[in-house]
């Protein structure tokens, strides 16, 4: 059993949906590399907190220029879709807040990688955004 940490909000079944649907659309966005959209669907400076080689934590703030740039070279050029398997479990610290973990299997050309990461989502005008990306590795670079 998940014991979730006491924020003080319950979250309500539309919470849960809409921050889902969020992670459908972002998903979908990453599966065809599609970076701007990626970008649309984030708050910018962007936080980002990852560890680097030497095992020291690291920490940036990207703007939507340096996001773009950043995620198309990781992603690559491939024609072929990505696709996620992913189990997430939000943590709402209010109606308009949540960490969100992330356990995920990445596929590209029959190829997986397992993903362990969590962001900070943010509720705007009545739509997610991500704001905060953590991630182990990628220190290097930040």
């Amino acid at each position: 059993m998940t014991v979730l940490p006491d924020t003080g909000y319950t979250p309500t079944p539309e919470d849960r949906a809409s921050l889902d649907a969020w992670f459908a659309d972002y998903d979908a966005a990453s599966g065809k590399r599609d970076v701007e959209r990626m970008a649309d669907m984030a708050v910018f400076p962007l936080n980002l907190v990852s560890d680097d080689s030497a095992g020291n934590g690291r920490s940036a703030q990207w703007d939507r220029e340096q996001f773009v740039a950043t995620m198309t070279h990781v992603m690559g050029e491939g024609s072929q879709d990505i696709t996620f398997e992913s189990t997430r479990t939000p943590v709402f610290l209010s109606s308009s807040m949540a960490v969100v973990f992330t356990d995920s299997t990445m596929t590209v050309d029959g190829h997986s990688q397992q993903l362990r990461y969590a962001d900070i989502l943010l509720k705007r005008d009545g739509r997610w955004a991500f704001q905060t990306m953590i991630q182990g590795g990628w220190g290097d670079n930040l």
